[in-house]
């Protein structure tokens, strides 16, 4: 957290612009529930329902994107307030979702791979579902909520944070198996990955048994009449792009594009750019045999890698579409807090990049809406639907949020924003050294902007005639990420904690993304910002894909050498 204060400071003075993998028995989670105490009286606070998404940029419907069909996901939104401008802290995910399900920036959970568990390694930090639980709530995980293996200590935090051993679906295990059927009719790991899901092992696919698991334990909960924080946590669009076959059709290859920037910016710093080699693993990639680091890959393909994964958005919608159809048959949308957000985005092309790995907005933007009843929508009446299911392939579009935001928000604002949304006391400001404080948050609630008035938010900021006052109230969100060297390595994208050598720490505000690159001693957890290896600046009017950085005009760079000129005395 030290490391994002002293960034705090330099922007300020820079005066820039505004084990438990097993199946959680289903009889034995079942008895559980039922044995469990008396229902919550009717002021005890409203039931959670916090869906989370693997890689999910937002290319939804409701997001303004013209080709994605994603009605269910849009209808959530015509009843909630959408953020149009949130971003992940790290865009990889064990990081991600132990920060944002902490309530910890990653230099706090000390956590940028996937290696280690913070409760040792940084500190024993109380998650936002162990402080829904310790507040009453049953608390339930189903699928990739927290990143399996060592960075959720192999029992994705249980029994800490859960109340019953997590459900991960059996076939989760088979995703990166040769499930692919090729042109030949041989049986490949591909990325592009369109399947006869009759074909698939026990005949289904992970988010298909992660909804049905849900829905059963949202019907146990109705019986029980308790208070319940159910986090659901879908696989796709993560890669390898595997999903019912069906839902292409609802992509003609001729109405796709490419990226509108698929190329590597020119002023783009090495240092920033991901080689994708996770994507160059599959059969199909490396039958293509691109150059490294850079490719490009064939105009073609990457036009079925962008296909694939509007196809597996759409798969993606119907499954949420199921699960919320089941809390409204079972009676909870008006008592249930609906959360929709991705553990961060992926790019499809542009800046010649693929998957995430990186600060660009098309890796850390991501969708966030909040369903809260009574609050973001009129709660329906006896016998109607809040939620009726939606079919992608015969629903014409059309719906829009109840409300937008426009301000920059961070995913480490949840664990706050949630317990203020469910009426718990909100959890503390985490103080700048925090490793000994198991209950605080560096991220504040986001409430206030629920009905924040863009034009009274003007007005404030016009107003104000403090100009390092007012820049630290601007919303902001930073995001990180680690290199092990200057130029693209084969481990640039994912480096262990001992190979980093550098941290790229990135500001967005409505106005601009800056972005240094400095470097890291992994030994310490410390970052040398007087040692600058590269920087990024991106003004977002005139520049919104990031293409043009203008980082080494000679203003900025004045201006850097005056804060290191500073910092040194």
């Amino acid at each position: 957290m030290a490391a994002v204060a002293r960034l705090w400071f330099w922007f300020c003075l820079l005066g820039l612009p505004r084990g438990a993998f097993a199946f959680a028995p289903e009889a034995a989670a079942t008895r559980w529930l039922r044995t469990r105490g008396a229902a919550a009286g009717p002021g005890d606070g409203m039931n959670v329902l916090f869906i989370v998404v693997d890689d999910l940029r937002p290319v939804l419907g409701c997001y303004g994107d013209k080709l994605v069909k994603s009605p269910n996901i849009d209808q959530l939104a015509s009843h909630s307030v959408v953020f149009s401008n949130a971003y992940a802290q790290q865009a990889v995910c064990a990081p991600s979702r132990v920060s944002f399900l902490t309530g910890r920036r990653p230099d706090s959970t000390r956590l940028y791979d996937f290696y280690s568990y913070w409760r040792v390694h940084a500190g024993n930090y109380s998650t936002m579902p162990q402080y829904f639980k310790e507040n009453g709530y049953v608390t339930l995980s189903v699928g990739k909520v927290f990143h399996p293996g060592i960075s959720s200590n192999y029992s994705d935090d249980y029994p800490h944070s859960w109340s019953v051993p997590p459900f991960h679906p059996s076939t989760e295990k088979y995703e990166n198996d040769k499930t692919c059927r090729g042109k030949d009719g041989k049986l490949y790991a591909n990325l592009v990955c369109p399947v006869d899901v009759t074909e698939m092992p026990s005949g289904t696919l992970p988010d298909i048994q992660s909804t049905e698991e849900a829905i059963r334990l949202i019907n146990v909960m109705k019986t029980n009449k308790q208070k319940f924080f159910l986090a659901v946590g879908y696989h796709k669009p993560h890669i390898p792009l595997r999903y019912p076959q069906e839902f292409l059709k609802l992509y003609p290859f001729e109405n796709i594009t490419l990226a509108p920037d698929p190329w590597v910016p020119e002023k783009l710093p090495s240092v920033a750019y991901n080689p994708w080699m996770d994507i160059r693993q599959r059969d199909d990639v490396e039958a293509l045999n691109v150059s490294f680091p850079y490719g490009p890959l064939p105009d073609d393909f990457q036009r079925q890698i962008r296909q694939s994964y509007y196809a597996a958005v759409s798969y993606l919608d119907t499954q949420v579409g199921q699960l919320l159809n089941a809390l409204d048959d079972a009676g909870l949308s008006n008592s249930t807090i609906v959360v929709f957000t991705a553990d961060h985005g992926w790019s499809l092309g542009e800046h010649g990049e693929w998957a995430k790995y990186s600060n660009f907005d098309v890796a850390t933007r991501v969708p966030l809406m909040f369903y809260v009843p009574g609050m973001t929508t009129s709660p329906v009446s006896r016998g109607e639907s809040m939620f009726p299911y939606l079919d992608p392939f015969s629903h014409i579009l059309g719906l829009v949020p109840q409300g937008q935001s426009k301000k920059v928000v961070e995913l480490v604002s949840l664990f706050s924003t949630l317990a203020e949304l469910a009426g718990l006391q909100v959890p503390p400001v985490c103080p700048e050294a925090s490793f000994h404080v198991s209950l605080c948050t560096e991220g504040s609630s986001i409430v206030r902007y629920f009905n924040a008035s863009e034009e009274k938010v003007k007005e404030e900021k016009d107003g104000c005639d403090d100009t390092c006052r007012c820049f630290n109230e601007e919303t902001v969100a930073f995001s990180q990420y680690p290199r092990p060297a200057d130029t693209p390595q084969w481990n640039s994208d994912k480096p262990k904690l001992k190979d980093i050598r550098i941290m790229g720490y990135s500001m967005r505000t409505i106005d601009y993304r800056y972005t240094v690159w400095v470097r890291f001693n992994p030994n310490n957890f410390s970052a040398d910002f007087e040692d600058v290896h590269a920087g990024e600046l991106y003004m977002v009017e005139t520049d919104p894909n990031q293409d043009y950085n203008i980082y080494n005009n000679t203003s900025h760079a004045w201006f850097l050498k005056k804060i290191l000129g500073f910092l040194k005395h």
